[in-house]
């Protein structure tokens, strides 16, 4: 009889360490979740600082092999003045291009600051762009030429944020697939429409940089707009399990 009772609380024990053991997976799934929903959340503002730092290096790549194109062609007497232009504009995309480099393994609190930063150098590079084109005479076909390259710069930038957030929204979990496919779709839609309005520019020919360089910005602040609305879309959501 002793034994049968012994018998008994073994089993009940066991029993007990095997419930007690079946509990603690699924505390650590839900903690796991959490701490794979925050990362994905970072990540998710991670790949827009750094979608639209890569946005504005592209455009400073066109406009240089732009302007490098012009120092060959240019007369003895423009030459000088096109090729200081082209070595204070790679210098400030230099600037720009180290800068980045130094906060791509950064946070997020640590790129919102140095975001601030980044832009000062964006818009001292535009304004320059902007000041010799002004001084410059008439530049037409110059203007035209940087337009043109600057522009194509700025649709390679939006399809290749759309190819990375595309790749991304395949990792997140089913329950999101709405929201992020819906992102997605307004994204790729924003960018037709903002090449359309380039083309329009392009065709028209206008002889006025400030009108081109405002086509420009305008496109630029939809992609940042689309391309932070995207991203925002995956914030909060979890793996595909």
């Amino acid at each position: 009889m002793r034994r049968r009772v012994e018998s008994s609380r073994q089993l009940r024990n066991t029993t007990s360490l095997r419930q007690v053991n079946t509990t603690k997976p699924k505390l650590w799934d839900l903690n796991f979740g959490k701490q794979m929903e925050t990362a994905m959340s970072q990540q998710s503002s991670m790949h827009f600082y750094l979608s639209w730092a890569k946005e504005r290096i592209d455009e400073m790549d066109a406009a240089l092999a732009s302007f490098e194109v012009k120092v060959g062609q240019a007369k003895a007497e423009s030459r000088v003045k096109t090729d200081q232009l082209l070595s204070d504009l790679t210098k400030r995309r230099d600037e720009f291009q180290a800068l980045l480099k130094t906060q791509a393994e950064a946070g997020e609190t640590a790129w919102a600051g140095a975001k601030t930063d980044l832009e000062r150098q964006w818009t001292g590079f535009e304004a320059q762009v902007k000041t010799y084109f002004e001084g410059a005479g008439k530049q037409l076909e110059q203007q035209q030429a940087t337009f043109k390259d600057v522009a194509a710069a700025q649709s390679k930038a939006w399809r290749e944020a759309a190819d990375k957030f595309r790749e991304a929204a395949g990792k997140v979990a089913a329950a999101r697939t709405v929201d992020v496919d819906a992102a997605l779709k307004q994204m790729r839609s924003d960018a037709s429409e903002a090449e359309a309005r380039l083309q329009k520019l392009k065709q028209a020919g206008s002889e006025s940089w400030s009108v081109l360089s405002a086509g420009l910005a305008e496109s630029r602040k939809a992609f940042d707009q689309a391309n932070k609305a995207a991203w925002d879309a995956l914030k909060g959501a979890g793996p595909k399990s």
